[in-house]
C-alpha cells in the first residue's frame, strides 16, 4: 500500500509537449504578423514585387529603392502618409525582424526630417516614426542613462603594488555618460528634436552590423548634408586648421542643420563602424564615411566645437593609419629572417 500511495503522490514526469505547442504557437503568430506587414506594404509599394519573407525583404535592393523613392517625395513626411503609417505600425510590433526592417530606413528618415525642418512643412508622419523609436528605447532602458567606467591611472591595478595610501574605488569612479537619461515625450519640440533623433540613431547603431550597405550609404550622405561643408580636402588627410576655419559655406549646402553633441555622438559611432568595422572589399561605404567625417571635421572647426573636432579628427587619423602601408604588417607572423636552420 505504501508503494502505491507514494506512486500516487509523486508528480507526473515532465513532458516537452506543452513547450512544443507554445513554440509552434509563437512561430505561427510571428509568421502571421510578418505576412500582415508584407501584405500592407504591397498595397503601398506597387512598382516592384514584395518578397514573401522578412529576411529577403530586408536585403532586397529593388524594394528598398522603391521605399526610398517614396520617402523622398516632397509630401512624404505628412501625417496622412501611408508609408509613414506603415513604418509606425510595423515598429509597434514586438517582432525583432520587423524592427530591423524599420531601422533600415532610419538614416533616410532622419536625414530628410532634419533637413526639412527649416522649411516649416508638416512632418507629423516622420515625427510619429521617430517618437516610436524613442519610446521603445526609453521603455527598454527604463529611462536610465548608459554609462561606462573609464580606467583611472591614479588607481593601482591588481598587477602592481601601490606605494601610496589605498583609495576607495566606490567614491573615485571615473564614469562617462554614453547616453543620458531619457524622459518620455509625446511630441517633438525644437528643444527636444536633436535628442529624439539622436536616440533613434543610437537604436540604429545597436543593430548596425545587420544593416545593408545601402542603409549605411544613406547615413553617410545625410551626415555630409547636415554638415553643410564642401569637404574638398585630400582623401584620408585631416585638414589643417588654418586652412579649414576660413572655408566658405558651399552654395549647395541646403541641408545644413545645428549639430549639438547629443546628435553628433551617435553620428560618430555609426561613422566609426563604417570606417573601421566594414569588410575590406566594401570600399564604397568606407569612402563615403571618410567624406562624411571630413565634412563634419570642417563643420566642427567652423563652429569651434572641441568635442566634435576631437571625435571627427580621431576617426580621420585612425582611417589614415589603417591605410598606411607601414601598418599593414601582421605581427603574429614569424619572419623568415629570424628563423635559424640547424
Amino acid at each position: 500500500m505504501s508503494e502505491s500511495a507514494s506512486s500516487h503522490d509523486s508528480p507526473p514526469a515532465p513532458t516537452i509537449a506543452g513547450d512544443s505547442q507554445t513554440t509552434a504557437a509563437n512561430e505561427s503568430d510571428t509568421n502571421a504578423k510578418c505576412q500582415t506587414a508584407i501584405q500592407s506594404l504591397s498595397s503601398i509599394v506597387t512598382t516592384t514585387t514584395i518578397p514573401s519573407t522578412i529576411s529577403l525583404l530586408l536585403d532586397d535592393s529593388s524594394v528598398s529603392a522603391a521605399i526610398s523613392s517614396l520617402l523622398q517625395r516632397p509630401d512624404s513626411g505628412s501625417g496622412d502618409n501611408n508609408l509613414c503609417r506603415w513604418l509606425y505600425d510595423t515598429f509597434q510590433s514586438t517582432e525583432p525582424s520587423l524592427h530591423l526592417l524599420v531601422l533600415r530606413f532610419v538614416p533616410l528618415i532622419a536625414g530628410l526630417y532634419l533637413s526639412r525642418v527649416p522649411l516649416r512643412q508638416p512632418q507629423a508622419g516622420f515625427e510619429a516614426v521617430l517618437l516610436a523609436l524613442y519610446a521603445h528605447e526609453t521603455t527598454s532602458r527604463a529611462g536610465q542613462a548608459v554609462t561606462v567606467n573609464i580606467p583611472d591611472l591614479s588607481h593601482p591595478s591588481i598587477y602592481h603594488e601601490s606605494k601610496g595610501p589605498a583609495k576607495n574605488n566606490s567614491t573615485c569612479l571615473n564614469i562617462a555618460v554614453v547616453s543620458s537619461t531619457l524622459d518620455p515625450h509625446g511630441t517633438v519640440r525644437s528643444t527636444r528634436r536633436a535628442r529624439i533623433v539622436g536616440v533613434a540613431l543610437e537604436l540604429y547603431y545597436s543593430e548596425i552590423s545587420r544593416m545593408p550597405r545601402e542603409s549605411k550609404l544613406d547615413f553617410c550622405g545625410a551626415c555630409e548634408k547636415w554638415a553643410g561643408q564642401n569637404g574638398e580636402t585630400r582623401a584620408g588627410v585631416v585638414p589643417e586648421e588654418e586652412e579649414s576655419v576660413g572655408v566658405a559655406r558651399s552654395e549647395k549646402d541646403g541641408g545644413r542643420i545645428p549639430l549639438p553633441w547629443e546628435l553628433v555622438q551617435p553620428m560618430m559611432r555609426i561613422l566609426g563602424h563604417c570606417l573601421m568595422g566594414m569588410k575590406v572589399e566594401d570600399r564604397e561605404v568606407k569612402e563615403a564615411a571618410s567624406k562624411a567625417c571630413q565634412s563634419l571635421y570642417l563643420r566642427a572647426l567652423h563652429d569651434i566645437n572641441p568635442k566634435a573636432i576631437l571625435a571627427a579628427g580621431s576617426l580621420l587619423r585612425l582611417r589614415e593609419m589603417a591605410l598606411d602601408p607601414k601598418n599593414q604588417i601582421d605581427h603574429t607572423e614569424i619572419s623568415n629572417d629570424n628563423v635559424l636552420s640547424v
